[in-house]
């Protein structure tokens, strides 16, 4: 495990490990010694770059991890699980991640 990665929380079932925003702040700051309040700024620069650029229909492509875009999301029919009732899903935008091959190759 990495050293910068908080310990897993565990279940009965299987260990996972999760990575929170924090985490990566705190990898900016021990990597490049900037202060945690830049480091907080940049990364939040990043995640508000891409929100928006998604928000925008834009596709967002980073060489060697992977393309995020966002894609029609089609009408359908759908049932509430109490009542067994047919709902309609109305139609949307999902954003979609698309693994590039260095990231699959993990």
């Amino acid at each position: 495990m990495d050293a910068w990665r908080r310990p897993p929380q565990t279940t009965e079932v299987e260990e996972e490990v999760v990575l929170i925003k924090l985490d990566i702040i705190n990898e900016v700051v021990s990597r490049t010694g900037i202060t945690k309040t830049k480091a907080e700024m940049a990364v939040e620069t990043v995640f508000e770059s891409m929100k928006r650029a998604l928000g925008h229909g834009e596709r967002i492509e980073l060489r060697g991890f992977g393309i995020f875009n966002v894609r029609p999301r089609k009408t359908g029919i759908g049932r509430n699980p109490r009542t067994g009732a047919e709902v309609a899903i109305p139609p949307g935008k999902a954003v979609r991640f698309k693994p590039g091959k260095e990231l699959q190759s993990l």
